[in-house]
């Protein structure tokens, strides 16, 4: 196992060209709430337009588009009219990457909509980071792990880890995960104290900041949508999902030590996420001038 701390990651942060524009990094599509669960959509998309990506769209239901054009008016807008998500954009090739899942519900529409997500996502060559009802929902229809794209992110919980492998003792969850990233190409990112990344060639990374005071609703939606946006933006995949997780536990960490464990909350996460690019760009520049 490889310890992600910032000496691993030192160097990794892409830099920004003196002569560019919002479309030189990358636009993120959210697929992301519903009418009863906006709040989820719009950490997701707060959190994303932290990560340096050009743009993002939120697609989602009204009340969540109307909660996210109050918090973060920069971000896209795309309207589904139903009360949960039913249909997909109808162009998918100008996205770079998609994220999916956060407070989207289990409704049979909404089931409809993420199988031609990844269909479409699939053949145009388009990685997807999948969490909470998106997980929910492959594990319940077994079918769709075939049309997850190949390069995309898992990122269950404990909980949606369970529901995805159901036929796996706690001894032989490792082992199960490992074939998990085989079978489908992808890498898995199992949330939690030190959490776990698992990549297709049967690497395990483990991060090394974080700390119970995450442990809130709305964390995973910030992880979401951040390595979503990483992605998009231009890293691998896998430095996405490195970067992310590290960026993510630092900001906790920051915020544990300023504000005690108990006394912060998932927003806070997203105002925080500053601090870990920060870290690493200065760990580096301070690498650079001890050389």
């Amino acid at each position: 196992m490889t310890e992600v701390d910032a000496r691993f990651l030192s160097g990794r942060i892409l830099p920004r060209e003196k002569e560019s524009h919002k479309g030189d990094y990358g636009h993120l599509l959210l697929v992301c709430g519903c009418q009863s669960m906006p709040g989820a959509a719009v950490l997701s998309t707060g959190a994303a337009l932290k990560s340096g990506c050009g743009l993002v769209t939120l697609h989602s239901t009204p009340r969540a588009l109307q909660a996210a054009a109050i918090r973060y008016p920069s971000a896209i807008l795309s309207e589904d009219p139903g009360h949960h998500v039913s249909c997909i954009p109808s162009c998918l090739d100008k996205y770079a990457a998609v994220a999916a899942g956060p407070g989207l519900g289990q409704a049979p529409e909404t089931l409809a909509a993420l199988s031609d997500l990844l269909s479409r996502a699939r053949d145009a060559g388009i990685p997807v980071v999948l969490d909470a009802d998106a997980l929910n929902l492959v594990a319940a229809h077994p079918e769709l792990f075939g049309l997850i794209p190949p390069d995309s992110v898992l990122t269950p919980h404990p909980g949606e880890l369970r529901r995805l492998l159901p036929q796996a003792s706690e001894d032989e969850r490792v082992a199960a995960v490992r074939a998990l990233c085989r079978k489908t190409a992808c890498i898995v990112l199992v949330k939690g104290f030190r959490t776990h990344i698992y990549t297709p060639e049967g690497e395990c990374f483990v991060n090394t900041t974080g700390n119970p005071g995450m442990a809130k609703g709305g964390s995973g939606d910030v992880l979401t949508g951040l390595i979503g946006g990483l992605v998009a933006r231009g890293y691998r995949t896998l430095d996405a999902t490195l970067l992310g997780a590290w960026i993510h536990g630092y900001a906790g960490d920051c915020l544990t030590e300023e504000c005690t464990a108990e006394a912060y909350d998932s927003g806070d996460l997203i105002e925080s996420l500053y601090r870990g690019f920060k870290e690493l760009s200065d760990y580096s520049c301070r690498r650079t001038a001890s050389r």
